[in-house]
């Protein structure tokens, strides 16, 4: 399989709309987030050359460089889903140790993306107060895929009980 992180816009799209089991919900949740520490990282490479003070450009490289580590993170996230999930089928009548394995791996997969969505929420008050006011729409865009991102990612958790 491809990875999807590889695939165009388009091609992820048609994928996810096709009638395959992958990708699916926590893939796109992994996707969201992604899209939304992007847009973090965006924000605070607009306003890092307009901040006036030493420390608040130390704060700002510090968000930059967390926030790309999260878009990265999360962007690889895309694809481990698809393929927990795909264990996940593979062991539906396997021994139970082995089911368990696989479904203990499909659950840390969207907690993950629930754990790193929360941090980069955590990364935008600084952006709404010291960032370009002209980008304050796109951190709140960040922050409603972000809050996307994790819902997803829980309802996830929550179904494969």
């Amino acid at each position: 399989m491809r990875p999807f992180k590889d695939h165009t816009l388009k091609e992820y799209l048609d994928s996810l709309s096709a009638k395959e089991p992958v990708p699916g919900g926590g893939s796109a949740a992994a996707l969201a987030g992604a899209l939304g520490a992007g847009l973090i990282s965006m924000v605070t490479q607009y306003s890092l050359p307009k901040l006036q003070s030493k420390s608040d450009r130390a704060q700002a490289k510090e968000i930059l460089k967390k926030s790309e580590k999260l878009r990265r993170r999360l962007l690889v996230l895309v694809d481990l889903d698809s393929k927990a999930y795909l264990r996940l089928r593979e062991t539906k009548n396997a021994k139970p140790a082995v089911r368990q394995a696989a479904l203990k791996t499909a659950r840390e997969i969207p907690l993950e993306i629930c754990r790193l969505s929360y941090e980069a929420v955590e990364l935008t008050p600084f952006l709404v107060a010291k960032g370009s006011r002209y980008l304050i729409s796109d951190v709140k865009a960040a922050l409603e895929m972000l809050f996307a991102a994790y819902t997803a990612s829980l309802a996830m958790v929550e179904t494969s009980q």
